[in-house]
Parts: structure tokens; sequence; C-alpha cells
């Protein structure tokens, strides 16, 4: 019964952070659009991402709390997961080539406050969040969980970095510090692409 109550609140959680994700997509990639800005973009390309992630992750974990096999679950995590790392991939060369193309044209975005705050809420709710999966997770012994938590919190430092860019953007008009901050995203990206193609090892 007591494993039954924390897959129904990983379920909540990992709900909840698809609903958050919906929302910080929508604000990043809006906000990102009319800024003209390469981190907040990337950002909210990101949320998507993660929403992908975070629906798949509910599935499975319905499917757990049905009693499936572990070998079948074993083998959704590693095709989806592949899947995910070949998205992360493709917004690694976004981000690369965006960035690029505004630093050699010199193309400078315009302040976006709105941005700043998406930064600020995320760095308080992500880890939060975070922490909460990481306990459900290690109540149910979900590796799947445990794996999207650290994800959850890994968007921390993507937070952290779009919130640097965005300030150093508005306070001293430097321009260049946004696109040299989505490029600071970039290794977290491949990592994470990466891991999605080691699933048999992750998991």
């Amino acid at each position: 019964m007591k494993g039954e109550r924390w897959v129904g609140v990983a379920i909540g959680l990992v709900g909840a952070t698809l609903a958050y994700n919906v929302l910080e997509a929508l604000v990043a990639l809006w906000s990102g659009i009319r800024a003209g800005s390469v981190v907040l973009v990337g950002f909210g390309l990101d949320s998507v991402i993660e929403c992908a992630a975070a629906g798949v992750l509910i599935r499975r974990l319905r499917m757990e709390r049905r009693g499936l096999a572990e070998e079948q679950l074993h083998h959704e995590d590693a095709r989806v997961r592949r899947f995910v790392g070949a998205t992360f991939f493709a917004l690694a060369v976004y981000v690369i080539a965006q960035a690029a193309w505004v630093l050699w044209f010199r193309e400078e975005p315009a302040e976006s406050r709105i941005g700043i705050l998406l930064a600020i809420a995320s760095l308080i709710v992500m880890p939060l969040v975070a922490w909460g999966k990481m306990r459900a997770a290690r109540e149910i012994g979900s590796r799947a969980l445990r794996a999207e938590a650290k994800e959850t919190l890994a968007c921390s430092y993507l937070s952290l970095t779009l919130l640097l860019g965005l300030a150093a953007n508005a306070l001293w008009q430097w321009w260049w510090a946004d696109p040299i901050a989505a490029v600071a995203m970039v290794p977290w990206l491949l990592h994470e692409g990466r891991e999605g193609f080691e699933a048999d090892d992750c998991e």
C-alpha cells in the first residue's frame, strides 16, 4: 500500500512538472522571440523536451502501477530515452548555430524582464520538485523516476545560465552575454543527449 501511495505521489509530481514546463515553454518562447534572445528561446525549447520526457514518465509510472514486467518497462525506457536524446542533440546544434549567427552579425537582443522573472521562478521551483521526485523514487525503487529527477535538478543550472545572460544584457547592455550564455547550455545538452543513447547503462 505504501508503494502504491508513493507511485501516486510520483505521478502527481511529474504531472506538476509537466504543467509547469508547458507554461515555462510558452512564456520562454514568446518572450525569447520578442526579445530576440537565443538563450531564452533555447530555454523554451528545452522545456518542450522536458514536457515530452515528463509525459513519457507518467505513462511509465502508470505501467509500473499496473504491474507490467520489468523487461517490458526497461525496453520502453531505452526506446524513449534514445528519442529524447536525439532531440537534445538537435537542440544543441540549434543553439550553437543561432549563437554563432548573433555573434557574427552583432544582433543585440532586447531586454526581457519576463525572461528574468521566469528564470528566478524556475530556480526556486525546480530544486523543490526534484527533491520530491528523488524521495518518491527512493520509496518506490524507480530508477526511471530518479533519472528524471536529476534532469529536473539540472534544469536549475539552465535557469541560472538564463538568469546570468539576461541580467548581464539588461544591467550592463552586454549584448554578447545572451549568446554566450546560450552556448554555456551546450555541454549539458550534449550530456543529456549522450545519456539518452546510453539508456541501458543508465537504467
